[in-house]
């Protein structure tokens, strides 16, 4: 699979936690971890579930930080 965004992190399916439409993905990148909010058809689509090796891909125009 071949995309123009360039932040691309390999990891693993954590869990799948479907609410409704949405589903939330934890993605384990190792040190960190990943969360994603994807509808349930996305999910079952790809037949995701944990354990799973993914791709995780961050396409945005906006990064924000903050500071107290």
């Amino acid at each position: 699979m071949k995309l123009s965004a360039r932040n691309q992190l390999t990891g693993v399916v954590r869990s799948v936690n479907a609410s409704g439409i949405m589903a939330e993905v934890v993605v384990d990148v190792d040190p960190s971890q990943i969360v994603s909010a994807i509808t349930n058809a996305s999910v079952e689509r790809l037949a995701l579930k944990a354990g799973d090796k993914v791709t995780v891909i961050i396409k945005s125009t906006e990064v924000m930080i903050g500071k107290e």
